[in-house]
């Protein structure tokens, strides 16, 4: 009877990062939809109506993320970086509701729990500055370095010809190889 246990957290863990996995690559969808990452990443497949390229595009970046000989950098990296944005969005909806108080939400909560889980969200910032600064350093300078990124790629309406062909033959691969296609109208059945 003692594996029971080890074997119901294991469970337990692989339905959280197959949960993560599904929602992540929503993420990369809907930032693909905006404009924000390549427009292939932004794709359906038309059989499972899935957003295909993104889910691949998030089990590359899990298995090279994998790769990784510490794992404990790994998880500083991103969980300084995860609570750091999350901090700064619950941040912004404190904002909101004391700036605009009036302003029409799909959800309202008391805020008790907004300010709590800010208070959580500043503790797992604060903790690895003091425990870990050097994979704290190099988390931050992981994220910094999309920024010139986003405003090669991303941020100009005419970029270069070889990258916009680029970008172009990546998509039209990607939608004959994964059977995809983008969203273009709403269906109606």
């Amino acid at each position: 009877m003692a594996w029971t246990m080890p074997f119901f957290v294991a469970c337990s863990t692989f339905g959280g990062v197959n949960g993560g996995i599904f929602a992540s690559s929503r993420l990369f969808f809907v930032g693909a939809r905006q404009g924000h990452l390549p427009d292939c990443l932004a794709m359906i497949n038309i059989k499972n109506i899935t957003p295909l390229p993104s889910l691949i595009f998030v089990g590359l970046l899990s298995c090279l993320m994998c790769t990784t000989s510490d794992v404990y950098s790994l998880i500083n990296y991103t969980s300084f970086i995860e609570s750091s944005f999350i901090a700064l969005s619950v941040s912004a909806l404190l904002f909101l509701r004391y700036k605009q108080p009036n302003l029409k939400r799909p959800i309202k909560v008391n805020l008790i729990f907004p300010i709590v889980f800010l208070l959580i969200c500043v503790f797992l910032i604060i903790l690895p500055l003091y425990s870990s600064p050097m994979e704290t350093g190099i988390g931050v300078v992981i994220t910094l370095t999309g920024i010139p990124v986003y405003f090669l790629l991303i941020w100009p309406k005419r970029k270069p010809s070889c990258i916009e062909n680029t970008i172009v033959y990546f998509t039209h691969s990607t939608q004959k190889l994964l059977r995809c296609v983008g969203e273009t109208h709403k269906r109606t059945d």
